[in-house]
Order: C-alpha cells, then structure tokens, then sequence
C-alpha cells in the first residue's frame, strides 16, 4: 500500500515553469522597485529554470533579460547621480 503518488519528471517540469514565471515577474517588479535584489533573484531563477529545461523558455530568457536590465538601470542611475553607495 501506497500513501503518496509516485514522483514523476512532470512535477519538475512544472517547478521549471513556476521559476521561469516568477524570474519574469521579479525582472519586471524590479525595474520599479529594490532593484539590486529582484535583479539578481530574477536571472538566478531564470538560469535554474533554463538548466532545468522549462517549457517557457521565452519567459525565462524575458527574465534573464529584464534581470539584466534591472542592474544596468541600477548602475546608470548610480553614474548619473555620481554615487557608489546608497545615501539618506
């Protein structure tokens, strides 16, 4: 007798998708908000959803993209405010 299913390689495919989504809302959170965290977290999900072989593959390089974009807004508004540092 049998408490649990037997794990199949869908629920791995379904983290995937889960990590790719979520790096593409984190990419797109991060270009408002805290983006020296949500950049980062959103191209770390992107890779690991990658690796992990996502069926939304699009959502998932639109991640590792707004993720990498989110660090350039960061350091373009840290060279325009001539600034290495946050200020209060």
């Amino acid at each position: 007798m049998q408490l649990t299913a037997p794990a199949t390689r869908r629920t791995g495919i379904r983290d995937a998708d889960g990590m790719a989504v979520a790096s593409f809302v984190l990419g797109l959170l991060g270009l408002l908000v805290l983006n020296v965290v949500l950049g980062p977290t959103a191209i770390v999900l992107a890779a690991a959803s990658l690796w992990r072989g996502t069926t939304r593959k699009g959502r998932a390089y639109l991640g590792l993209g707004l993720g990498v974009a989110d660090l350039v807004i960061l350091l373009s508004f840290m060279q325009m405010d001539n600034s290495v540092s946050w200020s209060f």
